[in-house]
Protein backbone atom coordinates (compact mmCIF):
# COMPACT_ATOMS: atom_id res chain seq x y z
CA UNK A 1 0.00 0.00 0.00
CA UNK A 2 3.21 2.10 -0.01
CA UNK A 3 2.45 2.85 3.66
CA UNK A 4 5.10 4.91 5.22
CA UNK A 5 6.28 4.90 9.04
CA UNK A 6 5.98 7.27 12.12
CA UNK A 7 8.43 9.80 11.17
CA UNK A 8 8.46 9.42 7.43
CA UNK A 9 6.09 11.57 6.52
CA UNK A 10 3.61 10.93 3.64
CA UNK A 11 3.55 7.85 1.52
CA UNK A 12 4.47 7.67 -1.91
CA UNK A 13 0.72 7.76 -2.86
CA UNK A 14 2.15 11.31 -4.66
CA UNK A 15 -0.53 13.96 -5.50
CA UNK A 16 -3.16 11.80 -6.70
CA UNK A 17 -3.03 9.49 -3.38
CA UNK A 18 -3.13 12.67 -1.56
CA UNK A 19 -6.17 14.25 -3.19
CA UNK A 20 -8.58 11.07 -2.07
CA UNK A 21 -7.59 12.59 1.29
CA UNK A 22 -8.47 16.43 -0.06
CA UNK A 23 -11.87 15.15 -1.72
CA UNK A 24 -13.01 13.06 1.30
CA UNK A 25 -12.44 16.01 3.79
CA UNK A 26 -14.01 18.67 1.08
CA UNK A 27 -17.27 16.03 1.06
CA UNK A 28 -17.15 16.31 5.24
CA UNK A 29 -17.72 19.78 5.04
CA UNK A 30 -20.43 19.48 2.33
CA UNK A 31 -22.31 16.98 4.43
CA UNK A 32 -21.55 17.13 7.92
CA UNK A 33 -22.23 19.90 10.54
CA UNK A 34 -19.03 21.67 11.53
CA UNK A 35 -19.30 20.73 15.12
CA UNK A 36 -15.68 19.16 15.59
CA UNK A 37 -14.21 21.97 13.70
CA UNK A 38 -12.07 20.63 10.30
CA UNK A 39 -11.00 17.21 10.87
CA UNK A 40 -6.72 16.49 10.92
CA UNK A 41 -7.41 13.67 8.70
CA UNK A 42 -9.55 11.26 6.58
CA UNK A 43 -8.50 7.66 8.86
CA UNK A 44 -9.35 4.43 6.96
CA UNK A 45 -8.16 1.49 8.53
CA UNK A 46 -6.70 0.66 12.33
CA UNK A 47 -4.42 -2.29 13.79
CA UNK A 48 -3.24 -2.48 16.99
CA UNK A 49 -1.77 0.75 17.56
CA UNK A 50 -1.30 2.36 14.71
CA UNK A 51 -3.88 3.98 12.05
CA UNK A 52 -3.84 4.76 8.78
CA UNK A 53 -5.46 7.34 6.68
CA UNK A 54 -7.40 7.52 3.27
CA UNK A 55 -3.92 8.31 1.60
CA UNK A 56 -2.12 5.33 3.24
CA UNK A 57 0.11 7.27 5.92
CA UNK A 58 0.52 5.60 8.74
CA UNK A 59 0.34 7.12 12.56
CA UNK A 60 0.94 6.07 16.08
CA UNK A 61 -2.38 6.51 17.66
CA UNK A 62 -1.59 7.87 21.06
CA UNK A 63 -4.83 9.58 22.08
CA UNK A 64 -6.86 6.30 21.36
CA UNK A 65 -10.33 7.66 20.46
CA UNK A 66 -10.24 10.00 23.27
CA UNK A 67 -9.11 6.83 26.05
CA UNK A 68 -11.40 4.42 23.88
CA UNK A 69 -10.05 2.38 22.16
CA UNK A 70 -8.47 0.21 25.26
CA UNK A 71 -7.40 -2.76 23.13
CA UNK A 72 -6.31 -0.92 19.95
CA UNK A 73 -7.76 -1.42 16.99
CA UNK A 74 -8.81 -5.05 15.38
CA UNK A 75 -8.53 -6.85 18.55
CA UNK A 76 -9.20 -10.68 16.84
CA UNK A 77 -11.24 -11.36 20.27
CA UNK A 78 -12.57 -8.21 20.33
CA UNK A 79 -13.38 -8.40 16.53
CA UNK A 80 -14.68 -12.28 17.01
CA UNK A 81 -17.12 -11.35 20.34
CA UNK A 82 -19.10 -8.47 18.54
CA UNK A 83 -19.43 -10.58 15.09
CA UNK A 84 -20.62 -14.02 17.21
CA UNK A 85 -23.30 -11.50 19.29
CA UNK A 86 -23.99 -9.81 15.98
CA UNK A 87 -24.87 -13.37 14.64
CA UNK A 88 -26.77 -14.53 17.84
CA UNK A 89 -28.69 -11.72 19.00
CA UNK A 90 -27.73 -7.73 18.47
CA UNK A 91 -30.37 -6.03 20.26
CA UNK A 92 -34.03 -6.57 22.25
CA UNK A 93 -36.06 -3.81 24.35
CA UNK A 94 -35.71 -2.97 27.60
CA UNK A 95 -38.63 -5.02 28.08
CA UNK A 96 -36.07 -7.92 27.79
CA UNK A 97 -32.90 -9.23 29.66
CA UNK A 98 -30.31 -10.48 27.41
CA UNK A 99 -27.55 -13.04 29.30
CA UNK A 100 -24.64 -10.80 28.04
CA UNK A 101 -25.73 -7.98 29.95
CA UNK A 102 -26.60 -9.86 33.18
CA UNK A 103 -22.91 -11.46 32.98
CA UNK A 104 -21.80 -7.69 32.27
CA UNK A 105 -23.16 -5.85 35.31
CA UNK A 106 -22.30 -8.49 37.30
CA UNK A 107 -18.52 -8.32 35.83
CA UNK A 108 -18.62 -4.78 36.74
CA UNK A 109 -19.84 -5.44 40.50
CA UNK A 110 -16.88 -7.56 41.35
CA UNK A 111 -14.19 -5.26 39.58
CA UNK A 112 -15.74 -2.58 41.57
CA UNK A 113 -16.03 -4.31 44.99
CA UNK A 114 -18.89 -3.02 45.21
CA UNK A 115 -21.20 -4.02 48.41
CA UNK A 116 -24.50 -6.34 48.85
CA UNK A 117 -27.19 -4.23 47.08
CA UNK A 118 -25.18 -2.72 44.79
CA UNK A 119 -26.28 -2.08 41.33
CA UNK A 120 -25.62 -1.34 37.60
CA UNK A 121 -27.57 0.49 34.72
CA UNK A 122 -26.47 0.50 31.36
CA UNK A 123 -26.08 4.01 28.80
CA UNK A 124 -24.57 4.53 25.46
CA UNK A 125 -22.16 7.08 26.42
CA UNK A 126 -20.93 8.79 29.85
CA UNK A 127 -22.60 11.69 29.31
CA UNK A 128 -25.45 9.88 29.61
CA UNK A 129 -24.14 8.11 32.14
CA UNK A 130 -23.94 11.21 33.81
CA UNK A 131 -27.57 11.92 33.21
CA UNK A 132 -28.58 9.01 35.31
CA UNK A 133 -26.38 10.03 38.29
CA UNK A 134 -28.22 13.04 38.14
CA UNK A 135 -31.50 12.06 38.20
CA UNK A 136 -29.95 9.62 41.45
CA UNK A 137 -28.69 13.50 43.33
CA UNK A 138 -32.05 14.49 42.57
CA UNK A 139 -33.62 11.71 43.94
CA UNK A 140 -32.29 12.85 47.57
CA UNK A 141 -35.11 15.59 47.64
CA UNK A 142 -32.08 18.09 47.91
CA UNK A 143 -30.91 20.17 45.30
CA UNK A 144 -27.31 21.71 45.38
CA UNK A 145 -24.78 19.56 43.22
CA UNK A 146 -20.82 20.51 44.11
CA UNK A 147 -19.00 20.40 41.24
CA UNK A 148 -14.94 21.33 39.88
CA UNK A 149 -13.32 23.91 38.27
CA UNK A 150 -12.01 22.55 35.57
CA UNK A 151 -14.81 19.86 35.27
CA UNK A 152 -16.04 18.06 32.03
CA UNK A 153 -19.20 15.70 32.57
CA UNK A 154 -20.61 15.82 28.94
CA UNK A 155 -22.84 18.22 26.78
CA UNK A 156 -26.52 16.83 26.62
CA UNK A 157 -27.73 20.08 29.01
CA UNK A 158 -28.07 17.97 32.67
CA UNK A 159 -24.27 16.78 32.25
CA UNK A 160 -23.09 20.44 30.66
CA UNK A 161 -24.68 22.34 33.87
CA UNK A 162 -22.12 20.46 35.54
CA UNK A 163 -19.44 20.78 33.11
CA UNK A 164 -17.56 23.91 33.84
CA UNK A 165 -16.18 25.25 30.90
CA UNK A 166 -18.13 28.76 30.09
CA UNK A 167 -17.82 27.99 26.11
CA UNK A 168 -19.40 24.98 26.79
CA UNK A 169 -22.46 26.39 28.57
CA UNK A 170 -22.71 29.90 27.02
CA UNK A 171 -25.02 28.84 23.96
CA UNK A 172 -26.94 26.83 26.28
CA UNK A 173 -27.78 28.71 28.76
CA UNK A 174 -29.50 29.30 31.39
CA UNK A 175 -28.61 25.43 32.36
CA UNK A 176 -29.84 23.52 35.36
CA UNK A 177 -29.39 25.69 38.07
CA UNK A 178 -27.88 25.08 42.06
CA UNK A 179 -24.63 23.88 41.06
CA UNK A 180 -21.83 25.36 42.73
CA UNK A 181 -18.58 25.18 41.09
CA UNK A 182 -15.00 24.55 43.77
CA UNK A 183 -11.43 24.94 42.96
CA UNK A 184 -10.01 21.85 42.25
CA UNK A 185 -7.27 20.24 45.80
CA UNK A 186 -8.45 23.36 47.59
CA UNK A 187 -9.84 21.77 51.04
CA UNK A 188 -11.32 24.78 52.40
CA UNK A 189 -12.94 25.72 49.39
CA UNK A 190 -14.48 22.26 49.62
CA UNK A 191 -15.32 22.60 52.91
CA UNK A 192 -16.81 26.14 53.00
CA UNK A 193 -19.01 25.47 49.72
CA UNK A 194 -20.60 21.96 52.14
CA UNK A 195 -21.20 24.28 54.98
CA UNK A 196 -22.94 26.69 53.02
CA UNK A 197 -25.26 24.43 50.93
CA UNK A 198 -25.29 21.93 53.71
CA UNK A 199 -28.79 21.43 54.24
CA UNK A 200 -29.51 21.37 50.38
CA UNK A 201 -26.78 19.34 49.17
CA UNK A 202 -27.29 16.46 47.39
CA UNK A 203 -24.38 15.17 45.77
CA UNK A 204 -20.33 16.06 44.32
CA UNK A 205 -18.90 15.13 41.85
CA UNK A 206 -15.55 14.75 40.74
CA UNK A 207 -12.98 13.10 38.20
CA UNK A 208 -10.28 11.81 40.29
CA UNK A 209 -7.98 12.51 37.45
CA UNK A 210 -9.43 15.60 35.49
CA UNK A 211 -8.58 14.63 31.66
CA UNK A 212 -9.89 17.15 29.69
CA UNK A 213 -8.49 20.08 31.46
CA UNK A 214 -5.02 19.09 31.11
CA UNK A 215 -5.09 15.88 33.00
CA UNK A 216 -5.18 16.98 36.69
CA UNK A 217 -5.14 14.45 39.45
CA UNK A 218 -7.37 14.97 42.68
CA UNK A 219 -5.16 14.43 45.38
CA UNK A 220 -5.79 11.56 47.85
CA UNK A 221 -6.84 13.97 50.69
CA UNK A 222 -9.15 15.66 48.78
CA UNK A 223 -11.01 12.85 47.42
CA UNK A 224 -10.98 11.68 51.31
CA UNK A 225 -11.93 14.57 52.00
CA UNK A 226 -15.31 14.70 50.00
CA UNK A 227 -16.11 10.98 51.12
CA UNK A 228 -15.81 12.09 54.57
CA UNK A 229 -18.40 15.99 53.73
CA UNK A 230 -21.03 13.36 52.17
CA UNK A 231 -21.15 10.88 54.75
CA UNK A 232 -21.77 13.59 56.73
CA UNK A 233 -24.84 15.25 55.23
CA UNK A 234 -26.52 12.37 53.62
CA UNK A 235 -25.57 13.28 50.21
CA UNK A 236 -23.99 11.12 47.15
CA UNK A 237 -20.23 10.90 46.46
CA UNK A 238 -20.01 10.60 42.36
CA UNK A 239 -16.94 9.48 40.75
CA UNK A 240 -17.03 9.92 37.13
CA UNK A 241 -14.10 7.71 35.53
CA UNK A 242 -15.38 7.56 32.19
CA UNK A 243 -11.97 8.67 31.20
CA UNK A 244 -10.09 7.12 34.28
CA UNK A 245 -11.88 3.99 34.54
CA UNK A 246 -11.09 0.60 32.77
CA UNK A 247 -7.64 0.02 33.52
CA UNK A 248 -6.49 2.91 32.24
CA UNK A 249 -4.37 4.77 35.43
CA UNK A 250 -3.23 1.29 36.25
CA UNK A 251 -6.04 -0.48 38.21
CA UNK A 252 -9.44 -1.13 37.20
CA UNK A 253 -11.16 2.20 37.98
CA UNK A 254 -9.03 4.97 39.51
CA UNK A 255 -10.98 5.33 43.08
CA UNK A 256 -9.02 2.22 43.92
CA UNK A 257 -5.81 3.90 43.45
CA UNK A 258 -6.99 5.78 46.77
CA UNK A 259 -9.19 3.34 48.54
CA UNK A 260 -11.96 5.89 48.50
CA UNK A 261 -15.29 4.31 47.37
CA UNK A 262 -17.93 6.53 46.07
CA UNK A 263 -21.66 5.92 46.32
CA UNK A 264 -21.95 6.17 42.42
CA UNK A 265 -19.33 5.45 39.41
CA UNK A 266 -20.00 6.33 35.61
CA UNK A 267 -18.24 4.69 32.95
CA UNK A 268 -17.64 4.29 29.21
CA UNK A 269 -14.78 5.14 26.50
CA UNK A 270 -12.79 2.21 27.11
CA UNK A 271 -15.78 0.07 28.41
CA UNK A 272 -16.68 -0.88 24.87
CA UNK A 273 -13.10 -0.78 23.75
CA UNK A 274 -14.83 1.43 20.74
CA UNK A 275 -18.25 0.05 20.45
CA UNK A 276 -20.40 2.71 22.56
CA UNK A 277 -21.25 1.53 25.78
CA UNK A 278 -21.67 3.36 28.94
CA UNK A 279 -22.60 2.47 32.74
CA UNK A 280 -23.57 3.76 36.05
CA UNK A 281 -22.23 1.31 39.54
CA UNK A 282 -24.33 2.34 42.37
CA UNK A 283 -22.91 1.17 45.13
CA UNK A 284 -24.63 -0.54 48.24
CA UNK A 285 -28.59 -0.95 48.95
CA UNK A 286 -29.45 2.96 49.39
CA UNK A 287 -27.84 4.00 46.07
CA UNK A 288 -29.16 1.00 44.35
CA UNK A 289 -32.53 1.23 44.43
CA UNK A 290 -32.67 5.09 44.07
CA UNK A 291 -33.87 4.87 40.05
CA UNK A 292 -37.18 2.99 40.42
CA UNK A 293 -39.40 1.79 37.70
CA UNK A 294 -39.89 4.15 34.99
CA UNK A 295 -37.66 7.10 36.34
CA UNK A 296 -35.49 6.57 33.95
CA UNK A 297 -34.57 4.43 30.67
CA UNK A 298 -32.01 3.82 27.51
CA UNK A 299 -33.47 2.52 24.03
CA UNK A 300 -30.03 0.72 23.26
CA UNK A 301 -28.36 1.04 26.46
CA UNK A 302 -26.63 -2.47 27.89
CA UNK A 303 -28.29 -3.85 24.57
CA UNK A 304 -26.22 -8.02 23.96
CA UNK A 305 -23.79 -6.30 20.80
CA UNK A 306 -22.94 -3.99 22.90
CA UNK A 307 -22.45 -6.05 26.08
CA UNK A 308 -20.62 -8.57 24.43
CA UNK A 309 -18.18 -5.98 23.23
CA UNK A 310 -17.68 -4.75 26.62
CA UNK A 311 -17.22 -8.73 28.52
CA UNK A 312 -14.78 -9.39 25.54
CA UNK A 313 -12.42 -6.17 26.58
CA UNK A 314 -12.78 -6.79 30.07
CA UNK A 315 -11.67 -10.53 29.61
CA UNK A 316 -8.96 -9.20 27.11
CA UNK A 317 -7.45 -6.81 30.04
CA UNK A 318 -7.12 -9.41 32.31
CA UNK A 319 -6.06 -12.39 30.14
CA UNK A 320 -3.56 -10.20 28.52
CA UNK A 321 -2.45 -8.85 31.89
CA UNK A 322 -2.83 -5.31 30.76
CA UNK A 323 -2.70 -3.36 34.02
CA UNK A 324 0.66 -4.70 34.62
CA UNK A 325 1.15 -3.36 30.98
CA UNK A 326 -0.49 -0.33 31.61
CA UNK A 327 2.04 0.30 34.97
CA UNK A 328 5.35 -0.60 32.97
CA UNK A 329 4.22 1.28 30.03
CA UNK A 330 3.60 4.39 31.86
CA UNK A 331 6.35 4.58 33.84
CA UNK A 332 8.72 4.09 30.92
CA UNK A 333 6.66 7.11 28.95
CA UNK A 334 7.04 9.21 32.06
CA UNK A 335 10.42 8.65 33.45
CA UNK A 336 11.68 9.26 29.89
CA UNK A 337 9.47 12.46 29.49
CA UNK A 338 10.57 13.95 32.55
CA UNK A 339 14.11 13.71 31.38
CA UNK A 340 13.52 16.26 28.74
CA UNK A 341 14.26 19.68 28.07
CA UNK A 342 10.86 21.90 27.46
CA UNK A 343 9.10 19.09 30.25
CA UNK A 344 8.17 20.87 32.93
CA UNK A 345 6.02 17.63 34.49
CA UNK A 346 4.17 14.99 33.82
CA UNK A 347 0.89 14.41 35.46
CA UNK A 348 -1.56 11.71 36.03
CA UNK A 349 -1.21 7.44 36.16
CA UNK A 350 -0.99 4.86 34.40
CA UNK A 351 -1.66 5.55 30.51
CA UNK A 352 -3.86 9.06 31.01
CA UNK A 353 -0.55 11.01 31.20
CA UNK A 354 -0.52 14.83 30.53
CA UNK A 355 2.88 16.39 29.66
CA UNK A 356 3.35 20.08 31.03
CA UNK A 357 5.46 21.46 29.03
CA UNK A 358 7.62 24.89 29.80
CA UNK A 359 5.59 27.05 26.96
CA UNK A 360 2.31 27.29 25.58
CA UNK A 361 2.99 25.31 22.63
CA UNK A 362 0.56 22.06 22.77
CA UNK A 363 -1.14 22.97 19.62
CA UNK A 364 2.09 23.53 17.83
CA UNK A 365 3.59 20.33 18.81
CA UNK A 366 0.71 18.47 18.13
CA UNK A 367 0.36 19.38 15.12
CA UNK A 368 4.16 18.96 14.20
CA UNK A 369 3.73 15.40 15.90
CA UNK A 370 0.42 14.25 13.52
CA UNK A 371 2.73 15.40 9.89
CA UNK A 372 5.46 13.06 11.86
CA UNK A 373 3.47 10.16 12.47
CA UNK A 374 2.11 10.62 15.73
CA UNK A 375 -1.37 11.22 17.15
CA UNK A 376 -1.40 13.03 20.12
CA UNK A 377 -4.08 15.76 21.69
CA UNK A 378 -3.31 19.20 23.71
CA UNK A 379 -6.68 19.67 26.15
CA UNK A 380 -4.71 22.94 27.27
CA UNK A 381 -1.77 25.25 25.84
CA UNK A 382 0.97 23.93 28.35
CA UNK A 383 -0.31 20.60 27.68
CA UNK A 384 0.13 17.20 25.83
CA UNK A 385 -2.23 14.63 26.47
CA UNK A 386 -1.18 11.08 25.89
CA UNK A 387 -4.22 8.05 26.47
CA UNK A 388 -3.45 5.46 23.85
CA UNK A 389 -4.12 1.68 23.64
CA UNK A 390 -3.44 0.00 26.83
CA UNK A 391 -1.38 -2.27 24.26
CA UNK A 392 0.64 -0.20 23.57
CA UNK A 393 4.41 -1.51 23.86
CA UNK A 394 8.06 0.01 25.32
CA UNK A 395 8.88 0.03 21.24
CA UNK A 396 5.53 1.98 20.17
CA UNK A 397 6.06 4.31 22.81
CA UNK A 398 10.19 4.85 22.19
CA UNK A 399 8.84 5.63 18.34
CA UNK A 400 7.27 8.96 20.09
CA UNK A 401 9.76 9.41 23.02
CA UNK A 402 12.34 9.59 20.53
CA UNK A 403 10.40 11.90 17.94
CA UNK A 404 9.39 14.28 20.62
CA UNK A 405 12.98 14.65 22.24
CA UNK A 406 14.04 15.19 18.73
CA UNK A 407 11.70 18.03 18.15
CA UNK A 408 12.31 19.73 21.88
CA UNK A 409 15.51 20.04 21.07
CA UNK A 410 15.04 21.55 17.61
CA UNK A 411 12.38 23.41 18.67
CA UNK A 412 13.75 24.92 22.38
CA UNK A 413 10.83 26.15 24.80
CA UNK A 414 11.36 29.30 27.24
CA UNK A 415 8.99 29.77 30.37
CA UNK A 416 7.93 33.56 28.53
CA UNK A 417 6.51 31.23 25.54
CA UNK A 418 9.42 32.09 23.09
CA UNK A 419 10.55 29.64 20.64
Amino acid sequence: MGMSAPGHGPSEHGEAGLEKGAVDLQRYSHALMGTFGVPMRVLARGEGSYVWDADGNRYLDLLGGIAVNALGHGHPAWVEAIATQAATLSHTSNFFATEPQIALAERLLDLAHAPSGSRVFFANSGTEANEAAIKMARKTGKGTIIALEGSFHGRSTGALALTHKEAYRAPFAPLMGDVVFVPVNDEDALRAAVAEHAADLSAIIVEPIQGEAGVIPLTHAYLALARELTRRHEALLIFDEVQTGVARTGAWFAHQLHGVQPDVMTLAKGLGGGFPVGALVAFGEGPGSMLGKGEHGTTFGGNPLAAAAALATLRVIEDEDLIANVKSVGTHLRERLEAMDGVVEVRGEGLLLGIGLAAPASAEIAQAAVKAGFIVNPPSPDTLRLVPALTLTTAEADTFLTWIEGHLAAHPLTDDGDR
